[in-house]
Parts: structure tokens; C-alpha cells; sequence
């Protein structure tokens, strides 16, 4: 064997050598490492599916209107001499809002007295004139026809005094419209003619706009497939409404429905409601949208639990049930509705189930929790 041919064997059986100290020596290494870690349990907050009363109600945003708005105008022509209120104020019923120029209509009345005083005058001496031809027709001093004559005198007189007592009782009517007084209690808005104005009766403008908002309304649509439920619960008794205005510290406002519309609109699918409120605090006022919750009725012993421990996934909705060995099993579910924070359950859970309500990113089917005993219900 030549040189080196010795030193190629000698370096291969180096290689070999070094080899299997490096296979052994892992080997050993691996028989002491140590056994893996169990997985620690998930820290969660839970709480219990429970049965209770929860209301059935249905939420709307609604729009306010006035009790009543009345556009006072005026019911004689001439110049408003006077306006009485300024605009905003509070007028109540009967306050003097507007005069009107009578004296145009003082003249007339002057003028129709003094034709009712000629024309009274006129039929005294007519029926003194009939008195005396019907004594002469009784003698027979005189013809028929010459009475007759006599007594269509005396009833035309007559006829004349009631026109002229009717003539009277309008232009007063006329002079009482000269004073614009307020039909409600309200509040007035803008004033649309101001003193010194020429007015004509019933005008296309309105002198001012009164509106009554104590009690006052609150308009809302609901969906049409709610009709039938909002119909029969209202045929037993009144419904509650409550309105609250959004992002106010006023607490909401309770009233009752008193109007379901004749007619579902068919572009949006809805039917229009309309609920009265006292308002006393003239905490609401028209024009102002608000959140409107109309309350059918109470739902007992309905399967709640926590809007939270719900889940939606590909298959719908679910939570995970904590099991009495502390470990979670996934469960799907059906909600009915929600109300406020709770989920009322039509299926999947049971009341006296432990549900996950918060924590469940970390879950899997099979992992043991560790409850929250601080938040836990």
C-alpha cells in the first residue's frame, strides 16, 4: 500500500469515527431532554344561561310633531294695527295675538243701527195700518184685495227689520274677527305679516303658525311583518312607547300608541305608528328625531344569557359551554333577538349551561378554562 493510499483510509475511518460520536452523543442528549409541558388553562369570564322576563319590543327612530298646529289667518280684510306676542313666546288659549282696523266696520255697524231704527219705525206704522183696515174689512167698509194690500205691507216691514237686525249681528261678528285671538295653547313661530300690513280674509299666507306640544306625537314605521303583532297586542290593552333623544341626559319619555295607519307604504315596505306623549317638561319638541321603543309585551321564562358569549361563525352562530371538568365544547345556537345586553335563545343552550363570555379567542374545543371567579356569573 503506497503512501498515500494510507493516508486516504486513515482520514475516512476519522470521518467514520466522528460520525457516530456525533450520532451518540445527540442520542444521549435526547434521552435526557425533558417531557413536554401540559397546555396551561385559558383564563375566561363566564356566565349562566338563566330563564327571566324579558320584554318584546320593537325599536324605531321616530320624528316629532306637534298635538296641534293651527295657521291663524286673518277672516277680514284691513290693516293689522297691533300685533300682541312676540315670536316664540308661549300663548295660551285666548290671548289676543293680532288686531285688525275696526273702525271701517264700527261705520257699517253705525249705519245698519240706524236702518233697523227707520225700518222698526216703518213696520210700527204698517201694522197700525193693518189694525185700522181690519176693523174697516170686519165693517165691510172696505174690499178684501184693500186689506190684503195693507197686511204684505206690514209683513215686508217685518221681513225688513230682520234683515236689517241679521245685518247687524254679521258686521259685529266682522268686528269681533278684528281681534285675532289664539285658538290653542301653544307655542307661536315666526310672524309672517307684521303691524301696519294690509290683510285680506283667508289669505294663501298665514299671519303665524301656533303649535301645541304639550301632549305632543312621535311618528314611526315599522316593518310590515310586525304589523299583525303590533295590532293583536294593541287590541289588548294599550302599548307603551317610550322616545329619548339621542346623545341627551334627559331620561326617556313614556307614552302610549294611538294611531296605526290604514295603509302600508309600499315603497319602503313599512306601516306608519304614532304614539302621544304628555311632555310636560317640554322635553321633546317637533321636528326632533328620536329612538323610539314600542314594548308589545312580556316574553316569561325565556332562555337568556350574555349577548357577549356569542360567536359568529362559518356555520352561524355559536358559543362555547364550559363543561363540569372545566373544559369547552362548541355549541351552536339560534338567537331569537336581542335586548340590550341579553340574547334570548331560541336553541342550543339550556338554562343552568355555562356559557364563555369573554376569553374565547383562545378556545378550541377541549381546552380547559380557568373561570374569572371575580367576573364570573
Amino acid at each position: 500500500m503506497t503512501r498515500s493510499r494510507r493516508v486516504v483510509v486513515v482520514a475516512a475511518l476519522a470521518l467514520v469515527a466522528i460520525g457516530a460520536g456525533s450520532y451518540l452523543l445527540r442520542a444521549s442528549q435526547g434521552a435526557r431532554a425533558p417531557a413536554s409541558r401540559p397546555v396551561p388553562a385559558v383564563p375566561v369570564t363566564a356566565a349562566a344561561v338563566v330563564t327571566k322576563t324579558v320584554p318584546v319590543r320593537l325599536r324605531a327612530i321616530g320624528n316629532i310633531e306637534p298635538y296641534t298646529s293651527v295657521a291663524l289667518k286673518a277672516l277680514v280684510d284691513g290693516q293689522i294695527v297691533a300685533v300682541r306676542f312676540n315670536e316664540g313666546d308661549e300663548v295660551r288659549k285666548g290671548a289676543v295675538l293680532f288686531e285688525i282696523d275696526r273702525r271701517p266696520f264700527e261705520a257699517q255697524l253705525q249705519q245698519a243701527q240706524a236702518n233697523l231704527l227707520k225700518d222698526r219705525a216703518t213696520l210700527d206704522h204698517a201694522r197700525e195700518q193693518e189694525r185700522r183696515y181690519k176693523d174697516l174689512l170686519e165693517q165691510k167698509f172696505i174690499s178684501p184685495d184693500a186689506y190684503g194690500q195693507v197686511r204684505t205691507n206690514a209683513e215686508t216691514a217685518a221681513a225688513q227689520v230682520r234683515a236689517d237686525e241679521a245685518a247687524i249681528q254679521g258686521i259685529r261678528l266682522q268686528i269681533e274677527y278684528c281681534t285675532i285671538r289664539a285658538p290653542i295653547t301653544g307655542y307661536a313661530g315666526r310672524i309672517m305679516i307684521q303691524q301696519g300690513n294690509l290683510v285680506k280674509a283667508n289669505d294663501t299666507n298665514a299671519l303665524v303658525v301656533i303649535n301645541q306640544v304639550r301632549p305632543i306625537y312621535a311618528s314611526f314605521s315599522v316593518p310590515e311583518q310586525d304589523l299583525d303583532a303590533v295590532r293583536r297586542y294593541d287590541a289588548d290593552g294599550e302599548l307603551q312607547v317610550s322616545a329619548a333623544v339621542p346623545k341627551s341626559t334627559h331620561p326617556p319619555l313614556v307614552g302610549k300608541l294611538t294611531f296605526i295607519d290604514n295603509t302600508t307604504d309600499t315603497a319602503t315596505g313599512t306601516i306608519r305608528l304614532r304614539a302621544a306623549f304628555p311632555n310636560l317638561d317640554k322635553a321633546l319638541w317637533p321636528g326632533q328625531f328620536v329612538d323610539v321603543v314600542l314594548t308589545l309585551t312580556q316574553q316569561k321564562d325565556a332562555v337568556v344569557m350574555p349577548a357577549t358569549a356569542v360567536q359568529n361563525g362559518p356555520n352561524g352562530q355559536y358559543v362555547f359551554v364550559v363543561k363540569p371538568d372545566n373544559s369547552v365544547e362548541l355549541r351552536n345556537v339560534k338567537i331569537a333577538r336581542t335586548e340590550g345586553d341579553d340574547a334570548v335563545v331560541a336553541s342550543g343552550v339550556a338554562p343552568g349551561d355555562t356559557v364563555v363570555t369573554a376569553g374565547q379567542l383562545r378556545l378550541a374545543p377541549g381546552i380547559h378554562v380557568k373561570l374569572d371567579s371575580g367576573k364570573s356569573a
